[in-house]
């Protein structure tokens, strides 16, 4: 499939804003400056579709990128930084809670966790909710290239100790700047 005909299609900051679903939609969420963008914007090899910033809390839309007929990529706006406004996280909850409760083609979200750091309240509150709703989700470990193989290996099996109380959670190792990524490793009882 050829992913680099995605394009930008709106921008929605407020929950009244959001068009109708009509097509499958893969959504990107995450804290403030873990990678989202980045990831969406490796997947579609372009450099700046989705636009990175350096500045956490600089998304405040949920941005929708068309992958032909086939699919949208939906980038949420990161949650968890400290020096937005009461007001304006208040409005982000709102906006996120309010597309998740409409009826829309979900196919899969991609909850994003920064790989260097124990996952935090907000990025377990989120797979709490994913899997309280039965929402299709894999967790992808973002900026894996700022450790070393040990540091990844003892993070991996820290991440997904902390995610075993939820479940079954595939996760997947990734970083923006090397060309590939980790492949879950099998377990038993299914992907960790």
């Amino acid at each position: 499939m050829n992913f680099s005909n995605a394009e930008f299609t709106y921008a929605a900051g407020k929950a009244s804003q959001l068009k109708k679903s009509d097509l499958p939609e893969i959504v990107f969420s995450g804290r403030s400056n873990v990678g989202k963008s980045s990831l969406i914007n490796k997947i579609v090899n372009r450099k700046a579709l989705a636009r990175v910033s350096g500045q956490p809390g600089k998304t405040a839309t949920i941005n929708f990128f068309r992958v032909g007929n086939f699919f949208s990529l939906v980038d949420l706006p990161g949650y968890g930084y400290a020096k937005v406004s009461h007001a304006e996280k208040v409005r982000w909850a709102e906006l996120v809670e309010g597309y998740f409760a409409q009826q829309r083609d979900f196919a899969l979200v991609i909850q994003i966790i920064d790989m260097r750091h124990k996952p935090t309240k907000d990025d377990l509150a989120m797979v709490d909710f994913l899997v309280q709703t039965n929402m299709p989700f894999i967790v992808v470990l973002t900026k894996k290239d700022k450790l070393n193989k040990t540091q990844q290996a003892q993070q991996l099996e820290l991440i997904n100790s902390i995610l075993s109380e939820y479940g079954d959670i595939k996760t997947f190792p990734f970083s923006a700047t090397k060309s590939s990524s980790t492949p879950p490793k099998k377990r038993e009882n299914g992907f960790q």
